[in-house]
C-alpha cells in the first residue's frame, strides 16, 4: 500500500490513501494535503499506523525537514495520530490550530508547543496566502476548523463532504454522495449554527474544495457548500 499524490493546483498536492475494507465494496480514501511554499504546510497529520505512507509521499516532494506548519481539522486519530510523528521528523515544524483545539488539546498533546491563530488569522503569507477559519461543532468537534488558500481558492475542509470510493479529481456533483455517506455514518453534530457556518465558508468562493474523505471537487465550490447547508437546515426542521 502507498499513498497516491495528485497535484490539485500549482504546488498543491492531495495524498491519499483508499482502503477498500472500509465501507466496501465502495471504499473509504484518508487524504492529507502539501501546499508548498516557503513555509509548507500539511494539513492532516493522518493515522500513526500510516505514517509511513504519508511521510514517503512528502518526502517525494521535498525533504521533510522543510515542513514548517502542520494542521488538521479537529482531534481525532485520522486526522492528528502521527502529529508527533511528524514534529519528530521535521524539527522545525510547528502544529497550529485555533484557540479552543490549543487550549483543550493541543498544548498538552503536541511535544512542541502549538501555534495559536484567531479566526480568520493568516497562518502565512508566502506566494500562497493560507487562512484559518473556526467552525465550531462542524461538522463535530468543539475545536474544528478549517483553512482556505487564497491564491487558487481552495478550502480544505476536512470531514465536510465525507463520502465513500476512491475518486482522486471531480467536476461532477459531490453534495448527493456526501449526504449518502451522512445517513450511513450520521457523523455531523447538527445544531442551530451548523447550515450557516456552512454558508460562511460558501461565502470565500472556493473553486476547490480539498475533502479529507472523498475526492477534490473543481468548480462552484460555493453552490455545493450551500447545498450542503440547505439539506442541514431541512433536517434540523425535521421531527425527532
Amino acid at each position: 500500500m502507498s499513498a497516491q499524490t495528485t497535484e490539485i493546483a500549482d504546488g498543491i498536492f492531495r495524498l491519499s490513501v483508499f482502503v477498500p475494507d472500509i465501507e466496501p465494496p465502495a471504499g473509504f480514501t484518508f487524504n492529507s494535503f502539501l501546499i508548498l511554499d516557503d513555509e509548507p504546510l500539511l494539513f492532516h497529520a493522518g493515522q500513526r499506523s500510516m505514517f509511513p505512507l504519508f511521510s514517503a509521499a512528502v518526502e517525494a516532494l521535498m525533504p521533510l525537514d522543510r515542513l514548517r506548519w502542520l494542521s488538521f481539522g479537529h482531534v481525532e486519530a485520522d486526522e492528528c495520530g502521527a502529529m508527533n510523528l511528524w514534529l519528530q521528523a521535521a524539527p522545525h515544524a510547528q502544529v497550529v490550530h485555533g484557540e479552543t483545539a490549543c487550549s483543550i488539546s493541543l498544548n498538552d498533546l503536541a511535544d512542541r508547543a502549538p501555534r495559536v491563530v484567531q479566526d480568520g488569522e493568516l497562518i502565512t503569507a508566502g506566494r500562497r496566502r493560507i487562512r484559518y477559519f473556526d467552525t465550531p461543532h462542524v461538522p463535530h468537534a468543539w475545536e474544528s476548523g478549517v483553512i482556505f488558500e487564497e491564491t487558487s481558492a481552495t478550502l480544505f475542509c476536512g470531514d465536510l463532504f465525507t463520502q465513500f470510493g476512491s475518486r482522486e479529481l471531480t467536476r461532477d456533483d459531490i453534495v448527493a454522495a456526501a449526504i449518502a455517506a451522512e445517513d450511513a455514518f450520521h457523523a455531523t453534530s447538527l445544531g442551530l449554527a451548523t447550515a450557516p457556518t456552512i454558508r460562511r465558508l460558501a461565502d470565500l468562493q472556493p473553486r476547490t474544495l480539498a475533502l479529507m474523505h472523498g475526492p477534490t471537487f473543481q468548480g462552484d465550490g460555493a453552490h455545493a457548500l450551500r447545498r450542503l447547508a440547505d439539506y442541514f437546515e431541512e433536517m434540523l426542521r425535521q421531527p425527532a
